[in-house]
């Protein structure tokens, strides 16, 4: 596949890496962006993945009330220094943190923090239906196992789509504010209030909504 300079220009411009690397990560991966970004960070090469390990102690805990306060949410955001924090663009993506996670409902920041009874209680689940299905036992494991990836993409926050652009992850989308920015950027935590859960809009109508409003 023919690597453009566009396709390098734009891997640059979201990771901070060199040209020449970033070519190189294009021409590994066939030219796929999304593999060249992960490729690029476990090689180290990326300045995001450098620093990511830095310190972030300062940022901002910020709130969002949706729906004449049907849903509420508080997430914290954190960054290195306080100048940050207070950069514009560091606050579009609070901004954009908070409508997303009052649309689409994650569970957990990421991964590491579900619960392992959480995850052996969905594994039963699954392992149950499956076998319910009629799936031969010897295969229930293996498809159990690609069930539960699954799932803890869905329900982790930075796994999930971003509602705005679903081409990109949120953890993608903080990828490139990092490198854009030049500071490690970390969302701590979040809580999300609902009013009247039992009379919520289906997600998906819930999701649209808000992402007019991201447009906007």
């Amino acid at each position: 596949m023919s690597i453009t300079a566009t396709d390098v220009r734009d891997l640059r411009e979201r990771t901070g890496a060199g040209m020449l690397d970033c070519k190189k990560a294009l021409e590994e991966n066939g030219g796929d962006i999304e593999k060249a970004i992960d490729w690029l960070r476990q090689k180290g090469l990326s300045k995001a993945a450098k620093k990511a390990g830095r310190v972030a102690s300062e940022g901002t805990v910020a709130s969002y009330i949706h729906g004449e306060g049907r849903v509420g949410v508080l997430v914290e955001v954190n960054s290195e220094t306080d100048f940050v924090a207070k950069n514009e663009q560091f606050q579009s993506f609070v901004k954009d943190i908070l409508l997303h996670v009052a649309a689409m409902n994650p569970l957990y920041v990421s991964s590491k923090e579900i619960p392992p009874e959480a995850i052996e209680k969905e594994k039963g689940v699954l392992r149950a239906k499956a076998i319910e299905e009629g799936k031969k036992p010897e295969f229930v494991d293996k498809i159990v196992d690609g069930q539960i990836n699954k799932w803890c993409a869905e329900v982790c926050l930075m796994d999930q789509k971003f509602v705005k652009n679903p081409d990109v992850s949120i953890s993608q989308l903080l990828t490139e504010l990092i490198a854009s920015i030049g500071e490690n950027i970390v969302v701590r935590r979040f809580v999300r209030f609902e009013l009247g859960e039992g009379i919520q809009k289906e997600t998906k109508d819930f999701a649209a909504e808000v992402a007019e409003q991201l447009k906007g």
